[in-house]
């Protein structure tokens, strides 16, 4: 399993309704829309590298309010 953390930024006054899109797609753990730099942090986990790939670019980059993503994968030192 890869896990990752996306940290996005929204449209002004969208955080809100990003995040709960994020939260119903399959394979993010959660959603949290945070202050800083970024509007929406969202964990996802998928089974490898290029399914993680697909989730974020085929769906969370197509969630309506985003401008822009980063993915941080998890990595196990």
């Amino acid at each position: 399993m890869v896990s990752a953390y996306i940290l996005i930024h929204a449209e002004v006054g969208r955080a809100a309704e990003v995040a709960e899109a994020a939260r119903r797609i399959e394979g993010v753990e959660s959603a949290e829309d945070v202050t800083g730099p970024y509007d929406v942090i969202v964990r996802a986990q998928a089974s490898d590298v290029d399914q993680l790939g697909r989730l974020v670019v085929a769906q969370i980059q197509a969630i309506e309010g985003i401008d822009r993503t980063l993915t941080c994968p998890v990595v196990h030192l």
